[in-house]
């Protein structure tokens, strides 16, 4: 036998035909004597556990956590491994890429990119000088006859 959780129903429900609903009088169902005041009155006494359920924030911000501040958080740029060939000859004209015997010298760090992530693919060698690197890229990047040079190695 699946048992019921009691609920109060409205008053409205019932007592239909008496005229004030079980309220005794009818001033003590109208008007704002019944909610605790006009307006927001009483936010910070009677009906406070009202403004943290419902209304967290009313009196201001910062109460739930805080937001690091932009100068502490650094933004990573990123760049994958397939789109260096098709940014080559722009990397090229700015001088951030060089052509050398053992391919090409490019270097992410100058160009503005922190990380170098692995997804595309090379068909060239190519030496590249970043902040960090994934080890998928390391991992394509030397398959194809080149290598990383991260800032730790450098």
């Amino acid at each position: 036998m699946m048992r019921t959780i009691p609920r109060r129903r409205k008053k409205s429900r019932k007592l239909r035909g008496h005229r004030l609903h079980g309220y005794g009088q009818q001033r003590q169902h109208r008007r704002s004597g019944r909610q605790g005041g006009f307006g927001k009155a009483g936010v910070k006494k009677h009906l406070w556990t009202w403004i943290t359920a419902y209304e967290p924030d009313y009196f201001g911000r910062g109460r739930r956590g805080f937001k690091r501040p932009r100068a502490v958080v650094r933004e990573t740029r990123t760049v994958n491994v397939g789109e260096l060939e098709r940014m080559l000859p722009d990397l090229m004209a700015l001088g951030y890429a060089k052509e050398t015997e053992k391919g090409v010298e490019i270097d992410l760090s100058e160009a503005g990119y922190d990380k170098l992530l692995g997804r595309g693919k090379v068909t060239r060698p190519l030496l590249v000088k970043v902040e960090l690197a994934t080890e998928m890229a390391v991992r394509k990047l030397e398959e194809a006859g080149g290598a990383v040079l991260t800032e730790s190695e450098s």
